[in-house]
């Protein structure tokens, strides 16, 4: 599942991200939300997060 929508993201879940210096490659970073980033209820590029190890970046895919 696409995470472009922030309603289906909740603090606790296990997601998929790319962090900015991953843009290029597309490498996929897994871990658990810890904040949600993004304000706007939607964005096409997915929804920005922090996860338990800090990383940030945005959701490609909910697990």
């Amino acid at each position: 599942m696409p995470g472009t929508k922030r309603s289906q993201i909740k603090v606790g879940l296990h997601v998929g991200i790319v962090m900015k210096e991953d843009q290029s490659t597309g490498h996929i970073t897994y871990g658990r939300v810890q904040q949600i980033l993004t304000k706007s209820p939607t964005h096409p590029h997915g929804i920005k997060v922090r996860l338990g190890t800090k990383e940030v970046g945005r959701v490609k895919e909910i697990l």
